[in-house]
């Protein structure tokens, strides 16, 4: 049965209280003290941290050239701490309000931040849907690494948020990023003609879902 977020509690899950305390954290350096931290073979995810911002920014930058053709345009400033600090702010605003939810991906073996992955635009009501996002570092790209976390991730989006139904878009020409999503099951859909303006120009997507019954019948199969 689909369940409201607002209200739902779990030990060890977010709700508005963790929404709280990044709002504390971006007044002071302490750090939001019950984050949920989810667990694969080679990563773990957890909502970014102010104390993030450094590899955050490095990896970003050096990926740079990688992440462009495939992302809304950057802003001058889009590297910089107070813009990072704007972007969490906006993660704790989501996730208080159970419209998104944002994780980074770190590495077991040596706590190496390799990317993200998030959960936007969770529609309620008749829809009970969200819409997948990710990306990677350009030095750990094509590792199997976002997969992993997106896998990961199904869990939290079919048994936590209790929703029925995750979306995804991505560019014709992004054959790694249509990988990822067939490798999770994804179902292509269809085209949607000049769907996100990438890049400073609008482009046709890709779309892909996949259903509750679709993940259950995958992991009985």
């Amino acid at each position: 049965m689909a369940r409201s977020w607002r209200g739902f509690s779990k030990p060890g899950w977010p709700g508005e209280g963790w929404g709280n305390s990044v709002a504390g954290l971006l007044r002071g350096s302490q750090e939001p003290a019950a984050t949920p931290v989810l667990s694969a073979e080679r990563l773990y995810l957890r909502p970014p941290r102010a104390s993030d911002w450094e590899a955050w920014s490095h990896l970003r930058e050096t990926s740079r050239d990688f992440l462009e053709p495939w992302e809304p345009a950057w802003s001058p400033d889009a590297l910089a701490r107070n813009a990072y600090l704007r972007l969490l702010r906006r993660h704790a605003r989501d996730m208080r309000e159970g419209t998104g939810f944002a994780f980074f991906v770190f590495r077991h073996a040596d706590d190496r931040l390799v990317g993200g992955v998030s959960l936007g635009n969770v529609q309620r009501g008749v829809a009970q849907s969200c819409c997948l996002g990710y990306w990677a570092g350009l030095p750990h790209a094509r590792q199997g690494h976002i997969t992993a976390a997106a896998r990961r991730l199904l869990p939290f989006v079919f048994d936590t948020l209790g929703l029925h139904r995750l979306e995804a878009a991505c560019l014709p020409a992004n054959a790694a990023s249509q990988g990822v999503l067939r490798k999770l099951g994804f179902t292509h859909e269809g085209l949607a003609r000049r769907y996100l303006r990438i890049n400073g120009e609008w482009h046709d997507h890709l779309l892909f879902a996949l259903l509750e019954e679709d993940w259950r019948r995958q992991r009985r199969g």
